[in-house]
């Protein structure tokens, strides 16, 4: 009787097994881990965070990379908030920083234009993500539900591995992909 639950304890089962690490707040993720994830990602990467703003603060030569990535045949997508939105608006009363959303969210669409012209990105706009942040690489995922008035780098993230059909990586790459579908074109 004892070892089960003791094996239980310290032994992931079910969907938790997915769950690689938790991290009190986004940016008590090392930008080691997600230059990792975003070197060793072959097939697919997605960036569905509202502003994506922090990725390029934080990751020295980002563009050329996913210009790389993409080359390789990757598929490099954003999903971003309309900087000229009512959800945009409202968030940013709500956060009342300098640094506003719409401004954050410029940020990441003056980066991407430089990259609009490369086969295999592409960037749609959402306002449906605002209080959830989704970045997946391939079978790996980083997910940021955020917290009421807080920042995003204040909000907890989860680190998720895909081990099975209908797990928690499948469910939030489900959301992601709903996102996408009825997301509008950033280029037109």
């Amino acid at each position: 009787m004892l070892w089960p639950r003791s094996a239980k304890s310290v032994v992931k089962t079910g969907a938790s097994r997915e769950i690689v690490q938790a991290y009190p707040y986004r940016n008590a993720c090392p930008t080691s881990v997600w230059g990792q994830l975003i070197d060793a990602a072959s097939h697919s990467i997605t960036f569905a965070g509202y502003t994506n703003y922090f990725i390029w603060q934080e990751h020295p030569r980002l563009s050329e990379r996913l210009a790389a990535k993409a080359e390789s045949g990757c598929s490099v997508r954003f999903l971003v908030g309309d900087p000229g939105s009512e959800v945009t608006r409202r968030r940013e009363e709500i956060e009342g920083v300098p640094l506003t959303v719409g401004t954050r969210i410029k940020i990441t669409l003056d980066a991407l234009s430089k990259l609009k012209e490369k086969a295999g990105i592409d960037a749609r706009f959402s306002d449906e993500h605002i209080a959830l942040s989704v970045f997946s690489f391939d079978s790996e995922m980083l997910v940021t539900p955020h917290l009421s008035s807080l920042l995003g780098h204040e909000s907890p993230m989860l680190h998720l591995r895909r081990l099975g059909d209908d797990g928690l990586y499948d469910r939030f790459a489900s959301h992601v992909s709903a996102l996408w579908e009825g997301g509008r074109p950033v280029w037109e």
